[in-house]
């Protein structure tokens, strides 16, 4: 049990503390815990870590809690750093140390520290391209959802999170009938070849997310196999959209990201991609596909609980200004 007999120290992270944060993390939210790898990925192997922006709290010799503040050394689309952004994709205290104002001393230097870095707002947590979660689950934590709020952040949009089993999945024989004939009038559903990948990969980050491009090639260069991504090419050749699954860390169950060009909407590409892949993930051993963030109302959302998704959680996207 700690011994809260001495006022906590509030520092910048040091070597030694990546285990010891994971597991304070853990017991700090067992629900959405992380390993000490699954840490080191995300957080001390970005792009734009900085040492500086990882705020410690340690109590009587052990981490009783943690803050990370990140702004972008390398932009994530073209040469734009966004140098009036930063983001808190974390805190954290654990549950014996609550309610002494130690949460308050994370956030409060971790978006001083932001401010000094020139960004004049903070957004919690949607950065990419690491994000843990999308937002603040707030049902599910409440404390951190008013102490945000005693700090000034108020929410921007929210997003969902959403999961379908595939114990029972079977295509709908309409999908497969319309699929089918698309395919004899000359259109081509399949994965794509190594040639593929640039042109898959340059839609996704002109005309969707440069975070998706950017996902697609790690992905593929990190081992994610080729049949797990399904394109869709019209009778001229030209690709229209694509689905795919086990982009981020390799997850199976994970899916997308997932997208039609715009002018090809409305035409059931999107449904057909989404229910191939379906097909796919079960085939290869899935018993559940989920992702983390799109806005339920979107014709994407409408599509997903047309599918047999569900909404499992729900985000607040948040942000507040900081002081010059």
């Amino acid at each position: 049990m700690l011994q809260t007999t001495t006022t906590p120290t509030i520092r910048s992270f040091r070597t030694g503390d990546g285990p010891l944060i994971a597991e304070a993390w853990t017991r700090s939210a067992p629900a959405d815990g992380i390993t000490e790898s699954r840490f080191r990925d995300m957080f001390l192997l970005d792009r734009n870590f900085d040492s500086d922006g990882l705020t410690i709290a340690e109590q009587n010799g052990e981490i009783v809690g943690a803050a990370y503040g990140v702004r972008r050394l390398i932009a994530a689309d073209g040469a734009d750093l966004e140098r009036s952004s930063g983001w808190i994709p974390f805190f954290f205290v654990v549950p014996e140390a609550r309610r002494s104002g130690i949460g308050t001393a994370l956030l409060r230097r971790t978006m001083g520290w932001l401010a000094e870095q020139g960004a004049t707002t903070a957004y919690f947590s949607s950065y990419t391209p690491n994000y843990f979660l999308p937002g603040l689950d707030g049902e599910r934590y409440p404390d951190a959802q008013r102490l945000l709020a005693s700090l000034g952040f108020t929410t921007q949009y929210e997003s969902v999170a959403m999961d379908r089993t595939l114990n029972d999945y079977a295509m709908p024989e309409r999908i497969r009938e319309r699929a089918d004939a698309l395919v004899a009038a000359g259109w081509r559903f399949g994965s794509p070849t190594g040639d593929d990948l640039p042109e898959l990969i340059r839609i996704a980050g002109t005309r969707f997310n440069p975070d998706w491009a950017r996902g697609i090639r790690e992905g593929v260069l990190g081992g994610q196999p080729l049949e797990r991504i399904i394109t869709v090419r019209d009778p001229q050749g030209r690709m229209l959209g694509w689905a795919m699954h086990g982009t981020y860390e390799n997850v199976l169950e994970r899916f997308g990201p997932f997208g039609v060009l715009p002018e090809s909407r409305g035409t059931g590409l999107g449904e057909i991609l989404l229910h191939l892949t379906l097909e796919r993930m079960r085939a290869l051993g899935a018993h559940s596909a989920w992702f983390l963030w799109t806005e339920e109302t979107s014709p994407a959302g409408h599509l997903y609980l047309k599918t047999g998704f569900s909404v499992t959680r729900t985000f607040a996207i948040l942000h507040a200004p900081l002081a010059g």
